[in-house]
């Protein structure tokens, strides 16, 4: 009997949620997209701040990026990437090598490339016509939406943040709490 009451009571709150949802416009996921690059651009800047600036050359291992080459990495990926998504052009100071550029290592100019491709991006996405998400652009031999360039930008900082945790937490630094919302 308690089963076919939970069971009952479970139907009648689907059929409850399903009576009283909305279906999602292309203005409330462009809201959401926004929201989500703000969250982002929030949590990467407590990762920024968690690494002291005197270990911005810190690497895991000699073979990969150090912290501050990851996150320049991260931040030419989202200028590249949301650029290809919305045809917008990144600052020229985007255009040169960051990773590599012995200019742009140190904690302060970091953040300020950090924080202007998460600027950027946010106000790509600001401006990008939703009617257009559907257009197909050429990327990497392949035909793809520029939706899809834009949820691909996002998996992208989102895999380079997360493996600044490493470099983080071997230097006995406790990351910073991940932020889902």
């Amino acid at each position: 009997m308690k089963k076919i009451i939970a069971s009952a009571t479970a139907f009648l709150l689907l059929l409850s949620f399903g009576a009283h949802s909305q279906a999602l416009s292309s203005e409330d996921i462009k809201a959401q997209l926004i929201k989500e690059w703000e969250r982002a651009k929030s949590y990467t800047g407590d990762y920024l701040n968690a690494m002291p600036a005197d270990k911005y050359g810190f690497k895991a291992v000699d073979s990969i990026r150090s912290f501050a080459q990851q996150m320049l990495h991260l931040s030419q990926g989202n200028m590249f990437l949301m650029g290809n998504a919305t045809d917008q052009t990144p600052p020229p100071a985007f255009k040169s090598d960051l990773e590599h550029s012995a200019t742009a290592q140190s904690k302060d100019s970091v953040v300020a490339y950090v924080n202007a491709s998460y600027d950027f991006c946010i106000n790509a996405i600001k401006t990008l016509d939703v009617n257009k998400w559907g257009e197909k652009k050429k990327f990497a031999n392949m035909d793809v939406s520029r939706f899809a360039l834009v949820l691909k930008t996002f998996e992208h900082q989102t895999h380079h943040r997360g493996q600044a945790t490493i470099y983080i937490r071997l230097l006995g630094i406790r990351p910073p709490q991940e932020r889902l919302f």
